[in-house]
């Protein structure tokens, strides 16, 4: 038990206080004035990132790692390394931060638009900060974009956004378009912030530990797993109910900052790849399935087999959308956090051997 929370903390709950600025080897870019796609501005904007690997000469093994919504670039470590499904004998992985995650420049850290000054920005908006570090990193080509959650989302537009700049995706637990569900879990957290009076309006001094921990039973506790998951770990069902506490304390102790939660949760919950201008115009007329057609990469989608934050049904539309796109089913009733380590071995084990599989494939036969 006390392991599996250490688990949920690290994944799920945010901890910053894990992964701080300083950590060794991250490393930063200084963009400077970030132009949104609303227009507005982010000021002196920089994005957080890591690598993993070895770019080889001709820098043609580069792999791009997107996020989770208040996650970090370890939020898919399970999935990179030696002989996993990102196998960094081969490839050389950036692992990037999401605007609004409290290392790449967010609401909490921002100097001249600290707090609710912040511009509200959208997952394009992250896509095209990572751009703009691979045109820094001199990268013209990516073996593959991956991602869970809002990270899986990313990937999916990086696919719309840029379709001729990678040979694949890999997206678990993602929507191209989010859906009501998605955003009605979204806003129920925003509430249990807000509705804290140490919130003042985004304007505390200190954060507003009531709101996290009711933001815990909203997420981690419901939104994140399944009925099922919670009859098998719990064989005597009232010992749930001491579970919740802990989760709440981990949280409330995880050091994320409200007003990043709810600038990321603005992003995600108005995401749509429909949405996606070229070349100044709007191709798709915001019909997501119309820009998933779109997409050139091959494409990998995995869910769990019930996903109370992600609906599975749009991994599996998406996947049916996309020319080469395949969806694969985890066979797990851990719900949202079937793409995350320590909850159950076995499904990482399965996601490592079926990215290894398609990877294999993606190399065999290159889109470029």
């Amino acid at each position: 038990m006390v392991k599996l929370l250490s688990v949920l903390v690290l994944y799920l709950s945010f901890a910053h206080n894990v992964f701080a600025a300083t950590e060794p080897g991250l490393e930063f870019y200084r963009i400077g004035d970030f132009k949104l796609e609303s227009g507005e501005v982010i000021r002196d904007f920089q994005i957080a990132y890591m690598t993993q690997g070895t770019l080889n000469a001709d820098k043609s093994n580069a792999a791009l790692m997107v996020t989770a919504i208040g996650g970090n670039h370890h939020r898919i470590d399970f999935l990179i390394g030696p002989g996993k499904g990102l196998d960094t004998d081969r490839l050389f992985v950036i692992k990037t931060n999401a605007i609004g995650n409290g290392l790449t420049t967010s609401p909490s850290n921002s100097t001249t638009q600290h707090g609710t000054k912040f511009p509200h920005f959208s997952i394009r908006d992250m896509v095209q900060s990572q751009y703009l570090l691979l045109e820094h990193l001199a990268i013209k080509h990516l073996v593959v974009v991956a991602g869970a959650s809002m990270g899986g989302m990313q990937a999916l537009q990086w696919g719309v956004s840029h379709p001729d700049m990678m040979d694949a995706l890999v997206a678990l637990t993602p929507m191209a378009r989010t859906t009501p569900w998605s955003i009605a879990i979204n806003e129920s957290t925003r509430h249990a912030l807000m509705l804290d009076p140490a919130f003042n309006n985004g304007d505390y001094t200190s954060q507003p530990i009531a709101g996290w921990r009711m933001r815990a039973d909203v997420l981690q506790v419901l939104g994140t797993r399944t009925p099922e998951a919670m009859r098998a770990q719990f064989p005597n069902p009232m010992d749930v109910i001491a579970w919740i506490a802990v989760q709440e304390d981990a949280v409330a102790k995880s050091g994320f900052d409200a007003n990043d939660w709810i600038a990321q949760t603005w992003a995600y919950d108005r995401h749509n790849v429909g949405d996606t201008p070229i070349d100044g115009k709007n191709p798709f007329g915001g019909n997501h399935l119309n820009a998933l057609h779109a997409l050139k990469a091959k494409a990998l989608l995995m869910t769990g087999l019930l996903d109370l934050y992600n609906p599975v049904e749009e991994a599996q539309e998406a996947a049916r959308t996309i020319p080469d796109g395949r969806y694969v089913a985890i066979p797990s009733v851990q719900g949202h956090v079937a793409a995350a380590a320590g909850f159950r071995p076995a499904d990482v084990e399965f996601i490592n051997q079926t990215v290894r599989a398609f990877m294999v494939d993606v190399t065999l036969t290159p889109k470029h």
